[in-house]
């Protein structure tokens, strides 16, 4: 088979591509979707209700949910294969050392920049809240967002239950995990 044959070859499978792009991209331009405003189809046991908090003349919306039904979600084992993305990073262990990030031991329960071996971000150490689950919760989805100025370089969980279920296996690696609520 000589060069010229390989380059028809080439070109058929190319040519074959841009046609298939190209109806995708006219079928497109043919048919319009509006996409729905509410989702079609909701989720029972999980409502998000959304709360008003005004702090210097602006006002900022905030979405609360329901911790108890979101922790429902998740469970131990998921959370600890879920961790793992965390593991780069932390440690969980009663008596394990500090890496990138501090070691998560009993972290649910305990203030926010804590570890006094650990050098935290100064938005972290200006944070100084408790670490609660709705804390964990919300920080876990996006951290970068929830803490501006954090260290931590982390895109955060977006499925519910993988948020839960870490939450649910960091409180049981605890001398006294915080009790469900």
């Amino acid at each position: 088979m000589d060069s010229f044959e390989i380059n028809k070859i080439i070109a058929a499978v190319l040519l074959t591509a841009l046609i298939v792009i190209g109806i995708g991209k006219a079928a497109d331009l043919v048919f319009h979707v509006d996409k729905p405003k509410q989702s079609a189809y909701k989720i029972d046991g999980l409502e998000v209700a959304e709360v008003t908090k005004e702090s210097d003349g602006k006002s900022e919306t905030v979405e609360a949910v329901d911790i108890a039904q979101l922790l429902a979600l998740g469970n131990l084992a998921h959370g600890e294969k879920v961790f793992k993305k965390c593991s780069a990073c932390h440690m969980i262990a009663s008596d394990g050392k500090n890496m990138i990030g501090p070691n998560l031991w009993g972290v649910i329960g305990r203030n926010a920049a804590s570890i006094s071996d650990y050098k935290y971000s100064k938005a972290m150490v200006a944070y100084g809240k408790n670490w609660t689950f709705e804390e964990m919760n919300s920080y876990l989805i996006k951290p970068q967002a929830y803490i501006k100025g954090t260290k931590m370089a982390f895109a955060g969980l977006r499925k519910e239950k993988d948020r839960a279920s870490v939450i649910l296996y960091m409180n049981s690696k605890s001398s006294s995990p915080v009790p469900l609520p």
